[in-house]
């Protein structure tokens, strides 16, 4: 009897059965090894109800604001998954995001994230100071990959809307095998042109999920009521 070694068996329960799932077609990317775990699927949300119910293999935690060590903590309390966490790069540079980024790093963070304006000198700081992998957002093609490479960067993290496609292909047409992070888009084809495009991980956005699902049930539990009655 031959064996299907590609089967995989896929287990719930009751009460975990209505989690956040990711796109199925992310698991046709490389995914990148960080510290043994082979991550492909990254959800990108501050909702620590979705951060505590989703099969992602890791959490983008960045947000608009200045960065703050309660918000992380919370995070980290509620995540099962390695968090990628931002650390500013704007507003927020030099010394206090590195100390924002050794505090990630004690708090068990996988990486840590610049934001698009981050100068070289905010990267060499934060790159002396903390051991895990930087993750630099990428937003154009204005900037010279080769410097934010030495400055300390470890991963590009490609966030540039309709042009995040034209930009990974940029990024892989000058450097073969650096790992790329990308956003994927809505749809199966968009997450499949950004693979094909050469991002080894996807990051999938998650904006009004909770809310969604929350309406959903709601009206399950209407329904359940009436037919009670």
């Amino acid at each position: 009897m031959e064996k299907n070694n590609r089967h995989m068996p896929e287990l719930s329960s009751e009460l975990r059965q209505s989690i956040i799932t990711m796109p199925k077609v992310i698991r046709e990317c490389s995914g990148i090894s960080i510290y043994g775990k082979r991550i492909k699927s990254i959800i990108y949300t501050m909702d620590v109800a979705v951060i505590a119910n989703n099969d992602a293999d890791a959490v983008l935690a960045v947000y608009p604001w200045t960065p703050n060590t309660r918000i992380l903590s919370a995070i980290s309390q509620v995540a099962q998954v390695p968090i990628l966490a931002g650390i500013g790069g704007g507003l927020t540079s030099g010394n206090r995001s590195s100390r924002l980024g050794t505090f990630a790093e004690e708090h068990g963070a996988y990486g840590v994230v610049l934001n698009g304006p981050s100068d070289l000198n905010t990267i060499e700081i934060v790159n002396e100071a903390v051991d895990i992998p930087i993750i630099y957002t990428v937003v154009n093609d204005k900037r010279d990959l080769s410097k934010l490479i030495s400055a300390g960067v470890d991963i590009f993290n490609v966030a540039g809307g309709s042009k995040t496609v034209e930009l990974v292909k940029w990024i892989r047409a000058q450097y073969p095998e650096f790992p790329i992070i990308a956003s994927g888009g809505k749809t199966d084809e968009q997450i499949r042109e950004t693979i094909e495009a050469g991002a080894n991980a996807i990051t999938y956005t998650t904006y009004g999920k909770t809310e969604t699902y929350f309406q959903e049930k709601m009206e399950l539990y209407r329904d359940q009521e009436m037919k009670d009655e």
